[in-house]
């Protein structure tokens, strides 16, 4: 699975970013660049996981208000500032669903859905996208997060694994558990 370049950050981008950070950390004034670089980002992982766009909004909004309000507390570990954002937007929306689980969305196209199949040797016919949509819809949150981090947004394990706040490993390990999961569900449907 190719990553995709938007979540990968060079060596160099990264030390900028931390230029950035320090600089917000000795006055808000200064987080803008990260604000900028980063809000459609979060508002679009939002914004997949729900169907109303004003809750979006909501929940963007205050993703970047706590990240403002606690960047003193944030440590840098070799993976982009972004993680830390998303792993308070995946708290947020986590909130959310506990208060209201209609909100709830998956939001992916048909290659989406396509390459979880090609990926697992698992051939891909138009036919089984209803199956696939319905059983995706119906994994539980975190496997759920997974399979739209690593195979709708493509973010590499090490960032999964950072926003989700578990090992790489382990990252990997559920991630291969969902898709053995959903292709022995998807034969018991296909029977």
């Amino acid at each position: 699975m190719a990553i995709n370049p938007h979540y990968h950050h060079t060596e160099e981008q990264l030390q900028e970013e931390l230029l950035w950070i320090e600089a917000a950390k000795e006055n808000p004034e200064h987080f803008a660049p990260l604000y900028n670089k980063y809000y459609k980002g979060i508002f679009s992982y939002v914004y997949q996981r729900l169907d109303s766009k004003d809750t979006a909004f909501d929940i963007t909004a205050q993703v970047f208000l706590k990240a403002l309000s606690n960047i003193q507390k944030y440590e840098f570990k070799g993976v982009p500032f972004a993680s830390w954002l998303y792993r308070i937007a995946y708290n947020e929306v986590m909130q959310l669903f506990k208060s209201n689980q209609q909100l709830r969305a998956v939001n992916a196209d048909v290659s989406d859905l396509r390459f979880i199949c090609e990926s697992h040797e698992e051939p891909f016919f138009e036919e089984y996208i209803p199956l696939v949509q319905k059983l995706i819809s119906q994994l539980e949150e975190q496997d759920l997060q997974l399979v739209e981090m690593r195979y709708f947004e493509k973010r590499p394990f090490k960032e999964v694994a950072e926003i989700l706040n578990i090992t790489e490993v382990n990252a990997k390990v559920k991630m291969h558990r969902v898709i053995e999961k959903l292709k022995k569900e998807l034969k018991k449907i296909k029977l």
